[in-house]
């Protein structure tokens, strides 16, 4: 029977949805990071139990031919991009295999064809919005990710997957923080009160949103810091506070408040002009998203005469997409502000 510290020879069979390898011993199935499908490495046993266990590679006796060698792992271990290990033609592959998976194993749909994943051109440096926790490490306040299965800080400024302009962004907003002492929120302390720094760039528009989460009103100088930012980034054009003094994992509270200029910014998608609130939900990937609801409108073969509902419609960006193509679309929404943001669009 296997225990924690033993090391033993495994083949990796399989992905999961989280990109850990899988690995099959004595009956038992053991989850490995940064493992691939064909690689036979040394195993340490991490933790077991009576039907799965988790290990770490020890060693690599044979890698894949579809390792990507040149991802910092730094962003395996925070979760940042899970499947980085593996060479993105392979990552598409591996994702219709979901989506098979799915139909044909747990849903027990047999007769529907899946087609192949669409990717990017360059599938990094894409997301329009980042949610950065704030916190003390080493006695310095740093912005980061937090290490996977864990409220651990990995100060990062290259954060890979987002916006190089929202990476500057957050490491000025650092900057700053640290120049006028503000205090990085304590979960286990409860204390301190810049809890995380969101920040959003419109693909389109270029527009910067900035929001501070805090965990109470008052924020020393934040007029030297707002003046200091935007000096640096004159495509910010909305500055704005969210309050969350509740012990939760969630990021927003629920009050409000504008600093500096509007409370949205504006962005374009598939010909239509969106605000984008703070709360609001957007897609973070708009080249993908784009080519998501085109390939939908397309596949729908929509009629002058149809209706359509677009149930968690959110700021509107799939029906009023297709609101061109069609007699009317019903938007369904409990989140005001994105119920606002969708009736100011633009065609």
């Amino acid at each position: 029977m296997l225990k924690k510290n033993d090391i033993v020879e495994v083949e990796i069979v399989d992905l999961t949805h989280e990109g850990a390898g899988v690995a099959k011993v004595d009956g038992l199935v053991f989850f490995v990071e940064n493992a691939l499908p064909t690689e036979k490495i040394l195993m340490r046993v991490l933790k077991v139990n009576k039907k799965i266990g988790f290990g770490k590679v020890e060693e690599y006796l044979l890698q894949s031919p579809h390792r990507n060698q040149d991802l910092d792992l730094a962003y395996l271990r925070s979760g940042i991009a899970d499947l980085g290990h593996l060479a993105y033609p392979e990552q598409l592959k591996f994702k219709t295999k979901q989506v098979k998976d799915s139909l044909y194993k747990i849903a027990g749909i047999r007769d529907v064809e899946v087609s192949d994943t669409l990717g990017m051109e360059n599938p990094i440096k894409y997301r329009n919005k980042a949610q950065v926790p704030v916190r003390r490490v080493n006695g310095v306040l740093e912005t980061g990710f937090f290490r996977k299965n864990s409220h651990d800080l990995m100060p990062l400024e290259d954060f890979y997957i987002q916006n190089p302009v929202i990476d500057q962004v957050i490491l000025a907003l650092r900057d700053l923080l640290r120049r006028y002492d503000l205090k990085p929120y304590d979960e286990k302390e409860q204390s301190g009160l810049i809890r995380n720094l969101v920040v959003r760039r419109g693909y389109h528009s270029g527009q910067i949103m900035v929001i501070l989460v805090t965990t109470r009103p008052k924020i020393f100088r934040v007029e030297q810091l707002i003046e200091q930012v935007i000096k640096q980034f004159p495509e910010i054009v909305s500055v704005m506070q969210n309050i969350n003094d509740q012990n939760t994992n969630a990021i927003f509270g629920k009050e409000w408040r504008v600093l500096y200029g509007q409370d949205y910014i504006t962005d374009q998608m598939l010909g239509n002009s969106f605000q984008i609130s703070g709360p609001a939900f957007y897609q973070v990937n708009t080249e993908m998203a784009e080519k998501l609801y085109q390939t939908a409108i397309d596949f729908a073969e929509l009629k002058d005469d149809d209706v359509v509902i677009d149930a968690y419609s959110g700021i509107g960006t799939i029906g009023l997409s297709v609101a061109k193509h069609v007699k009317e679309v019903y938007g369904v929404e409990v989140i005001p502000e994105a119920v606002e943001n969708s009736q100011k669009m633009q065609a």
